[in-house]
């Protein structure tokens, strides 16, 4: 009778655990069923909300990114703990001819001693449509410590507060702090997002 009884229960648990498992996988391909729409919506809306930092800290940008051939917005988080540390960020280029959203994927890898966290969203303003296709189609890549100062452009300080980092390329990072007087690119590498495009 203690045996029949024992199989019972066991019996009822593996069916239990059976069940959990078969719910949470529904509840998981119910959420990747909904993840890409919801992903994309939220990159776009980082992008937006970099754009409105650089607008509130440098308003003449907002005719300089009309004018060009499109531009990039990303959102990126980044850690540093002793000797090594890295970020990663998402965002999109928009191209101002076509409308067309491309999202990318940004990674960033850093040595060196220091510790910290920080939150930056970084802007491309692509003058030329050559400049965003291989921006685009080939990716960027900072090559170990590019650091610059930002400055004004020739073009009247059509780019003021940004770096040339490529012909046709501008580069702005905004901070909550404002616009960033220093830019930084430390080993960080631009990409296509296969999971969103």
């Amino acid at each position: 009778m203690k045996i029949i009884r024992k199989q019972s229960f066991l019996y009822k648990c593996e069916v239990l655990i059976v069940m959990v498992f078969a719910l949470s996988l529904l509840i998981a391909v119910s959420v990747v069923a909904e993840t890409k729409a919801e992903k994309q919506a939220e990159v776009r809306k980082q992008a937006d909300q970099a754009l409105a930092k650089l607008y509130k800290a440098r308003p003449s940008t907002r005719a300089s990114i009309k004018a060009a051939a499109g531009y990039g917005a990303f959102s990126n988080f980044g850690m540093k703990i002793l000797l090594a540390g890295g970020g990663k960020g998402q965002g999109i280029v928009f191209n101002n001819q076509t409308r067309k959203v491309t999202y990318m994927k940004m990674l960033e890898v850093q040595a060196g001693l220091g510790f910290g966290v920080k939150k930056f969203h970084t802007i491309f303003v692509f003058e030329t449509r050559d400049a965003l296709n291989q921006f685009v189609n080939s990716g960027w890549e900072f090559g170990g410590q590019a650091t610059a100062a930002a400055k004004s452009s020739d073009k009247g300080g059509a780019y003021q507060g940004a770096v040339s980092v490529m012909p046709g390329v501008w580069m702005y990072q905004v901070t909550d702090k404002g616009l960033a007087l220093e830019l930084t690119g430390k080993g960080t590498k631009y990409y296509k997002d296969d999971d969103l495009n």
